[in-house]
């Protein structure tokens, strides 16, 4: 149980990459007490092999990334904490924070790495397929269906774009409109002159091998399609920005909140973002670098505070 009455030098909001990378970073000043707290589950939760990050030729899967990041902050002094934060406001020079279960937290400092949770049908053998041999993001694992049998699962517009995508990567592309939403008529023709084939169908069940390789699509009238990768691109994806929203941040059209490119700071004062809340690449990678950078500049305001509180009181005998 946290004491409501601590107040802490930095809260961060989520545990995931680019919370625990900020946590790392904080933890290595010795100087300030920090305080994570995550909901436990994620869009890294779902990645059961990142390919594309410095230092893992096997890749590794984000949950295992989260431990270790943890396992590395702990001895730190970094606090963690498991609960879901559904209000946050500025009371006077800081920051409160009620839980999903009444909790309270106060801060000096806050840095939001609440991130986003990509939209997808729970499909039998999808989640068991994710990162493994069906992906989200083409520029993460695009690399991964070089000239790969590869099916698209999705719906209008997003579905059809992503395939586009990927045509530069295989000519063997399928996609299939799970959800049959309509899409724009030119898409249509831009598929034709990409030779991808198109189908609306209600996907059922995803077949995979134990290592988590797709070998094919089942369809809702029992018709099997044989593939050797897959993508999903769904649209709709939810931007956790609500904690941002309450605390007056501004958000772009599209929920997801442009900071300062040098700090990583909102436009509100002692408020930062990092990883996906932000609008940048959406890649696991940049999200540690913008955890790191906004910790940089989190360390920077921390000590200010503590040496003009120091002159305040200085002064004041």
């Amino acid at each position: 149980m946290i004491d409501s009455t601590t107040l802490y030098d930095c809260i961060i909001v989520g545990g995931g990459i680019a919370g625990l990378q900020a946590a790392l970073q904080l933890g290595r000043y010795s100087a300030h007490r920090v305080l994570v707290i995550d909901a436990g589950k994620g869009r890294s939760t779902f990645c059961q092999n990142y390919g594309n990050i410095l230092g893992f030729p096997n890749g590794i899967s984000g949950e295992e990334l989260r431990r270790i990041g943890r396992q590395q902050a702990e001895p730190l002094g970094v606090e963690f904490h498991k609960d879901r934060i559904l209000e946050a406001k500025k009371e006077g020079e800081h920051f409160l924070l009620k839980g999903a279960e009444g909790e309270s937290y106060r801060s000096r400092t806050l840095l939001l790495a609440t991130g986003l949770i990509d939209r997808f049908p729970r499909l039998p053998g999808l989640v068991e397929t994710l990162g493994y041999s069906v992906y989200v993001c083409p520029d993460c694992d695009g690399y991964e269906i070089q000239d790969r049998k590869t099916v698209v699962l999705g719906a209008g517009e997003a579905g059809a774009q992503m395939a586009l995508i990927l045509s530069d990567r295989t000519d063997q592309l399928l996609y299939i409109n799970h959800e049959s939403k309509p899409f724009k008529p030119e898409t249509m023709e831009r598929l034709r002159e990409h030779n991808i084939e198109y189908m609306e169908s209600v996907v059922s069940q995803v077949h995979y091998e134990d290592n988590g390789i797709i070998r094919g699509v089942e369809l809702e009238d029992g018709q099997m399609i044989d593939t050797e990768r897959g993508f999903i691109a769904f649209g709709g994806n939810h931007v956790n920005s609500e904690l941002a929203e309450q605390l007056g941040v501004e958000t772009l059209h599209n929920h997801h909140v442009e900071t300062d490119s040098r700090s990583k700071m909102s436009n509100v004062e002692n408020v930062w973002v990092a990883g996906d809340l932000g609008a940048h690449s959406e890649q696991a990678n940049i999200a540690m670098g913008e955890g790191a950078q906004a910790a940089i500049w989190i360390n920077k305001t921390l000590v200010k505070m503590k040496r003009e509180a120091e002159e305040n009181s200085v002064h004041a005998h």
